[in-house]
């Protein structure tokens, strides 16, 4: 699909002498054209380092972001049925003028065209109406992909339960016919928490230009991306495509990177095929929760790394429960260093040496601080099924 909208993009930098972009109507890029004359492998003749810094970090990041987003829209191109010239505006970072070419189907806009505008090119240019025959060309392709894919989150979304029966046995039937050869595998689940949910199931706008997705819905709070994976173990396009959901995702929220607005992402283990979704569906959630709790940096965690959140994360729990009677008074907010202080201790197997260089004490503090964790408590930290409780009790509050 991309290779058919890079030959697009090709056709509208060969029609008007001069590098043009396409990206969807939420400012994802899709595919891009070099400068002419680049020599191969010229990294910044091919990105356009050296015209504009916008158009670079559209390249470089696959998005443009909601400044620049909003500074474009102002001119009306949602609304544009034809070119629009726009000039430059060095404080809002575009150093050159642009020229956008609406892409439309229906009426209905599904992304734009973008060409560097150097003044000489009159929008009444035949050549830019050959373009926007093309612009035409990539709306209809656009909007169709938009609707297999809409088809195809909502065979996921039915795959996704837990329960079904018949219905999701015929919900996996045709994810696999829509999806093609992925459906054998290898393939990984992706879960991005929280994700407003839907009203109708599978549907409305979600992230696009993703690398190697296959299929995509919202379900339980969460964004599904089922993602093909190149070899059983490599898990690097899964992990690509996470942090690309959560970048996108988190500045749309926020204008914040990876793991902003409070988003986490979770990977299953792999699978080969598309019978075990709702298990892989359980452990991706499961291992965004872990990450969220861990405060994992980048704010990504694997099924298979959460260690004892793959058990704790399993635990029922009421939202207007309480914590372990064992850790109310500990939980607190004014003893919350001492509550740091025996996770980090028995993270490291009670071993006072280890933890007192974790957390950058003396070992007397930390014999002081565990000694009045036990009063609080009421638990004996030389006892193993105490340490247990208390450990457990501590990594199952980070959840909740």
């Amino acid at each position: 699909m991309r290779e058919d909208y890079q030959a697009l993009i090709d056709e509208v930098s060969q029609l008007l002498g001069t590098p043009a972009t396409l990206e969807g109507r939420d400012f994802s890029l899709i595919a891009f054209g070099a400068h002419e004359g680049a020599a191969d492998g010229d990294e910044e003749q091919v990105t356009g380092l050296e015209l504009d810094a916008v158009r670079t970090r559209t390249i470089l990041q696959r998005r443009s972001a909601p400044a620049v987003r909003a500074f474009f829209e102002s001119y009306g191109i949602a609304r544009a049925s034809g070119p629009v010239r726009i000039p430059p505006d060095p404080a809002a970072g575009v150093v050159h003028g642009r020229i956008c070419l609406p892409v439309r189907d229906h009426g209905v806009v599904h992304g734009y065209i973008w060409l560097l505008d150097d003044g000489e090119l009159e929008l009444t240019d035949p050549r830019l109406a050959a373009a926007m025959a093309v612009a035409d060309r990539t709306g209809a392709q656009l909007a169709a992909d938009a609707r297999s894919e809409e088809r195809t989150g909502r065979f996921l979304h039915a795959a996704l339960a837990e329960r079904g029966g018949a219905a999701r046995e015929e919900a996996v039937a045709a994810l696999a016919a829509a999806v093609g050869e992925a459906a054998s595998g290898p393939l990984v689940l992706v879960a991005v928490v929280p994700w407003p949910e839907e009203e109708d199931p599978g549907a409305g706008p979600l992230p696009t230009a993703l690398p190697r997705l296959a299929a995509q819905c919202v379900r339980d709070g969460a964004l599904a991306a089922l993602v093909r994976l190149r070899t059983p173990h490599g898990l690097e396009a899964a992990r690509t495509a996470a942090d690309r959901l959560l970048r996108s995702a988190g500045r749309a929220a926020t204008g914040e990177a990876a793991g902003g607005a409070g988003l986490t992402a979770g990977l299953s283990s792999p699978r080969t095929g598309l019978t075990d979704l709702p298990a892989a569906w359980h452990e991706a959630r499961a291992a965004a929760r872990a990450a969220s709790a861990a405060a994992v940096p980048g704010g990504l965690a694997e099924w298979d790394a959460i260690g004892p959140y793959r058990l704790l994360t399993g635990i029922p729990r009421a939202a207007d429960s309480l914590p372990d009677p064992a850790v109310r008074e500990l939980l607190r907010p004014a003893h919350s260093e001492l509550a740091r202080t025996a996770e980090v201790f028995l993270d490291c197997a009670g071993q006072a040496g280890r933890a007192a260089a974790a957390l950058g004490i003396h070992r007397q503090t930390l014999y002081y601080r565990l000694s009045r964790v036990e009063r609080l408590t009421g638990l004996d930290l030389d006892e193993g099924e105490d340490r247990l409780l208390l450990h457990m009790a501590l990594k199952t509050a980070r959840l909740f």
